[in-house]
């Protein structure tokens, strides 16, 4: 439905004495200026910011026998909120309602309008209309359910899961539609760059930079990787996106070596630390072995236990066996200090 929303705004306000119009026109933009303060408003007329406030509501109860007038437009959007799960973010409420152009009518709309409510930000939550407040209710219980959930888990959801999760604790079924208003109200949820939800402090939920989606392509292939293949992963990867450029390979090279998480265990390949591989050079790995088996090695079982923290040859194993002393059975201990 199609909604000459200026013309509207105009005949509404056409018959408000001069002043009272023109601070409603400057307070709402609707001559398609940016919406003043009423502490700028009160500037301009040398008033204070109460008495322009007392002014606005003059002006708004003046307006109210002419909202029947315009019923389709108010009912309209009560529909579209309805839709929503009866509530929606206002930012992208009065972009889907008023386009690029009308936003500022649409918000004058809705604030005259008898059936929407608006709630500013806190903590938790976005500034959203509603059109319900048990609705409003309802959703804030559900993320607030959902939020303490990842808490717990630790671990991302998709849409179906979520989902199921809803209808299975609180026995309602929502549509897709409502769910996504939900969270577009929540400070704490958000959808990461997998199409999975999770909180918005994670990692896998909200990259901050290079190190933090290299650390995601390493769990998500749970293997070593070479820098340049890791490269590759995140500009191939929906993490370009978020990057909005193409990762450099010396970028996340050195991110990789400033890192204690990723463990450098071949020429150029790295690895998660987590994984149980240790930091330090092939030296320092065959002293880890020898201290951890507690008694003399053969070479051969060196370079076995060796070849399970670092992709290396052999004989750069045995290069580095002539730190080591040998015993009389010609195998290797730690030297003694």
């Amino acid at each position: 439905m199609t909604f000459n929303y200026q013309k509207i705004c105009q005949n509404l306000i056409k018959d408000l004495p001069q002043r009272t119009k023109n601070i409603i026109e400057k307070r709402f933009g609707l001559r398609g200026n940016e919406r003043k303060t009423l502490e700028a408003i009160g500037e301009v007329y040398g008033l204070t910011r109460e008495r322009i406030r007392q002014i606005e509501e003059a002006g708004f109860l003046k307006l109210r026998p002419k909202i029947k007038e315009n019923q389709k437009v108010f009912d309209y959007f009560t529909d579209q909120i309805r839709n929503f799960g009866d509530l929606k973010k206002e930012d992208i409420l009065l972009k889907f309602l008023g386009g690029s152009r009308f936003q500022n009518q649409a918000f004058f709309l809705l604030t005259i309008g008898e059936n929407f409510e608006r709630f500013l930000q806190t903590k938790d939550f976005h500034t959203l209309w509603t059109i319900n407040r048990d609705s409003l209710n309802f959703a804030k219980n559900l993320l607030d359910f959902l939020s303490e959930k990842f808490e717990k888990t630790k671990q991302p959801l998709t849409f179906e899961e979520i989902l199921k999760e809803i209808n299975s604790s609180f026995k309602k079924s929502l549509n897709t539609k409502v769910l996504t208003s939900y969270f577009e109200i929540s400070k704490k949820i958000q959808k990461g760059p997998e199409d999975k939800f999770g909180l918005r402090n994670w990692p896998e939920i909200n990259p901050r930079g290079v190190r933090d989606m290299a650390y995601l392509i390493f769990q998500k292939e749970g293997r070593p990787l070479h820098f340049t293949e890791v490269t590759k992963l995140i500009n191939f990867s929906k993490f370009e996106k978020v990057l909005k450029r193409k990762a450099l390979y010396q970028t996340v090279h050195n991110e990789l070596i400033k890192d204690p998480q990723f463990v450098l265990v071949g020429r150029g390949i790295y690895a998660l630390r987590e994984w149980g591989y240790q930091p330090g050079v092939v030296k320092d790995i065959i002293s880890m072995v020898l201290k951890e088996e507690g008694h003399p090695l053969s070479k051969e079982e060196i370079i076995e236990k060796v070849l399970k923290q670092r992709i290396v040859k052999a004989n750069t194993i045995l290069m580095n066996l002539r730190y080591f002393p040998k015993t009389s059975e010609g195998k290797y201990r730690i030297k003694e200090i």
